[in-house]
């Protein structure tokens, strides 16, 4: 079975999809890894991120996304979630990062995401509705080495389906008040959920992203988190850059330098790539 790890935060902006692709991108191209990206998050950024915008709006109105699994489960007479064709193979415009296979998502999610949590629950007969993605991806997970699940910010059913597939989870975070603030909501679901399903599915750790050094709320908080002792903060922080931002538009080939900047931000997230491996083995 492959490493599987989703990546939430409850607070948008912290940079959570960006570093999703990051790991993705730098576990292909510098630790050989062969690398699904499963798209949760409505927004579709990781998507784009990885395949451009034009190419997720072919795939959109051909319903080649994972909106139309969970369609499928309130509409269990029009099934036409197709596997094989929502699999996007050898994404990413890095040319080291060759082996990032991507389920996309589609705004389409949010949508269904407020459907699937009115439905009553004998809809789905003996299909409990947190494990339709665990279902329909599970015989194909043994085809990789890292699956990494970007959700939602919140924690309803569509994140839950992720988690379900997970055995672990990372919060990626701005070191401040508000980006933080969920993260106790977060664990104490999370570990509710792992008991409900007699699954482990551990905290491997906080990423903190878009740190300044010459911050005092940020070293202050980062010592706050620390001190609480689980789960633990990442060594490898990521600086606030402009490649940050820059590297969310989906461009021509280019090398994980060029993509991720020579401002040091590469080596932050090669070394990154490295302790969340570390930390899956773990």
């Amino acid at each position: 079975m492959p490493d599987v790890f989703s990546t939430i935060n409850l607070k948008g902006g912290v940079g959570k999809t960006t570093t999703t692709v990051a790991l993705a991108e730098f576990m292909s191209g510098r630790l050989d890894k062969r690398v699904l990206v499963i798209d949760l998050d409505p927004q579709t950024n990781a998507t784009v991120m990885l395949i451009g915008e034009e190419k997720w709006r072919e795939l959109n109105e051909r319903e080649w996304t994972l909106a139309r699994l969970f369609k499928d489960s309130l509409d269990p007479d029009n099934k036409r979630f197709d596997l094989d064709k929502t699999l996007q193979a050898a994404v990413s415009n890095v040319s080291e990062a060759r082996t990032i296979d991507l389920l996309p998502s589609s705004l389409d999610l949010i949508d269904v995401q407020d459907r699937l949590a009115t439905v009553p629950s004998g809809r789905f007969y003996a299909v409990n509705p947190t494990e339709l993605l665990w279902r329909a991806v599970k015989s194909r997970l043994d085809d990789y080495d890292i699956v990494i699940v970007d959700c939602p910010p919140n924690l309803g059913i569509i994140t839950l389906n992720g988690l379900r597939i997970s055995r672990g989870f990372i919060i990626p975070t701005i070191p401040d008040v508000l980006s933080t603030y969920g993260i106790p909501q977060i664990l104490k679901r999370v570990s509710q959920f792992s008991s409900e399903i007699a699954e482990n599915i551990e905290p491997l750790g906080i990423i903190i992203t878009k740190y300044q050094a010459n911050s005092t709320v940020h070293r202050n908080t980062i010592k706050r988190l620390r001190a609480n002792g689980a789960p633990g903060v990442f060594e490898s922080m990521v600086p606030q850059a402009n490649q940050f931002a820059g590297a969310a538009e989906h461009g021509g080939r280019m090398t994980l330098k060029q993509k991720w900047g020579y401002q040091g931000l590469a080596d932050h997230f090669e070394r990154l790539s490295r302790e969340v491996s570390d930390a899956l083995e773990g």
